[in-house]
């Protein structure tokens, strides 16, 4: 069945008219699938995230039907939580048909939703591009770096329905800047006098003149966000997985810009708090890795700078690289472009990777740290024969801190204050679960069933109070619908999954 073009729809397809025709026809044929995928991921959050306007949930052997405040009623089939692979074509509202996750939002009238509607179908027309705008099967060379793996990362989130969300991109920006089409982009870099700045000790030499610090932006930055700003001189980096950290094409440190535009759920800028910080976390968590018999790497936070805006600061990362000996055959995969490295497809390999994930993050937990182990701050090193090998880890912008658990071991508290510390046993769990568990782990395996089969590695761990609720209670997940529907709350807002074990 034709469906009429939504806004959005039509806006990529008069931009590519523009600047890509040739791409034209490759997009109108990746629009039903982007539908189905945006469509899957919001049936995902209808039936498990706890929002007002839903009023009660019917299960049947045909499927769900969800009651709605004020009479209504929402059906389509069992929902999979763990699901990756689109599984929905329609959803019924009071028995119509609805093909567009935007024009149902719409349909639904929920309170906030006007935004989130214009997003939704935003999310849809960009991840029709993203599939557009990839080769040909069988003309796709094997990646040979770990930046070009991360550009194997498509569809984006694997259960976000702003998936590929990018409001204030044109159809010339997202092909120029995102990762999926593979661009150079060019970063320019700002000055801005010292005594101006916050700026961390190792803030390197090359990025200094005189007393000014360069401070590198993001070039769509430069364009939208800093028109006021001088920007000079530039230098090529590949994007990588969250499109504003980017590799330099020379080598080196990666690089963290600030971006003040909303990607998925966030605006990607770089809090004051997050520069402050960021050396004391990083000394930390270097020492921390150090109990792990090598089985997890963090990478060093290089040098930090801000000029006292979250919309001009950038971070310097060591690169993932560095944990890998190529003498040896080894590589670095972030976790989220395992769907497309094909051992990942076999039950054996997802257990071995699974049984690798949970013993190491779950002994950081105990220790004293949640680590937001998703499949885009989490790698993996593999073998020569692709193996997995050992973890790293990289982004510790989101950690959280438990000094009590610390302390119980003997390890020494960083001086740090603030919303990196806690020692609340559900926030702490919720960072690690609601990212490893239901978010790399979940998404890898791609499915409830697959997932129970890798979880059960977790049988085998040590006895703590953390793997007893891993093992058996509901896992947490982040209500990404539910928080971009309550402008007015601040920070994470969380649902329940089925375990997987009993049955998804």
């Amino acid at each position: 069945m034709h469906l009429p073009a939504s806004p959005a729809e039509e806006a990529v397809a008069a931009g590519l008219d523009a600047v890509r025709p040739a791409l034209g026809p490759s997009y109108e044929a990746a629009l039903p699938g982007a539908r189905a995928a945006v469509l899957t991921r919001l049936w995902r959050a209808l039936a498990f995230e706890p929002l007002p306007w839903v009023v009660g949930r019917e299960r049947g052997p045909g499927g769900l039907a969800l009651r709605l405040a004020g009479g209504g009623r929402l059906e389509g089939p069992p929902p999979d939580p763990y699901a990756t692979e689109p599984y929905v074509d329609e959803l019924l509202l009071d028995g119509r048909p609805h093909r567009q996750a935007a024009r149902l939002v719409a349909a639904l009238g929920v309170p906030h939703g006007e935004e989130f509607t214009a997003e939704l179908d935003g999310s849809t027309a960009s991840l029709a591009l993203s599939r557009a705008g990839q080769p040909p099967a069988g003309r796709d060379g094997a990646p040979r770096s770990t930046w070009e793996w991360e550009q194997r990362v498509v569809d984006g989130h694997p259960y976000h329905p702003n998936c590929r969300s990018r409001p204030g991109f044109s159809v010339a920006e997202q092909l120029a800047y995102a990762p999926e089409h593979r661009p150079v982009v060019e970063l320019g870099l700002v000055a801005v006098r010292a005594e101006e700045c916050l700026v961390t000790d190792g803030w390197p030499a090359e990025l200094r003149d005189g007393g000014r610090i360069l401070v590198p932006v993001h070039p769509w930055q430069a364009a939208h966000a800093l028109k006021h700003e001088r920007v000079r001189g530039s230098f090529a980096a590949h994007p990588l997985m969250a499109l504003r950290t980017l590799a330099p094409a020379a080598g080196g440190a990666h690089v963290k810009t600030a971006l003040s535009t909303r990607l998925t759920s966030s605006v990607r800028d770089i809090s004051v708090y997050s520069i402050e910080t960021a050396a004391a976390v990083s000394a930390f968590a270097q020492s921390l890795s150090e109990r792990l018999d090598g089985r997890l790497h963090v990478t060093r936070t290089l040098g930090a700078a801000t000029a006292h805006s979250p919309d001009l600061a950038a971070v310097l990362r060591e690169p993932p690289e560095v944990f890998a000996d190529a003498a040896a055959g080894e590589r670095v995969l972030p976790v989220g472009a395992l769907g497309a490295f094909p051992p990942a497809r076999s039950a054996a390999w997802r257990a071995e990777f699974a049984r690798l994930a949970l013993e190491v993050c779950l002994r950081v937990l105990e220790l004293g740290v949640a680590l937001e182990a998703h499949g885009q701050n989490l790698l993996l090193v593999l073998s020569a024969t692709d193996a997995p090998v050992r973890l790293v880890y990289r982004d510790l912008a989101d950690i959280r801190i438990s000094p009590a658990r610390l302390v119980r071991h003997g390890l020494p508290v960083p001086p740090l204050s603030g919303r990196l510390v806690t020692d609340d046993v559900t926030v702490l769990r919720r960072k690690l679960f609601g990212s490893l568990l239901t978010g790399a782990l979940g998404a890898t395996a791609g499915s409830a069933a697959a997932f129970a089969e890798a979880l059960s590695e977790a049988a085998g761990l040590p006895p703590t109070a953390d793997t007893e609720a891993l093992l058996t209670d509901p896992l947490p997940t982040k209500a990404l619908t539910l928080m971009r529907l309550s402008p007015g709350i601040q920070g994470d807002q969380w649902a329940e999954l089925p375990h997987p074990a009993a049955g998804g």
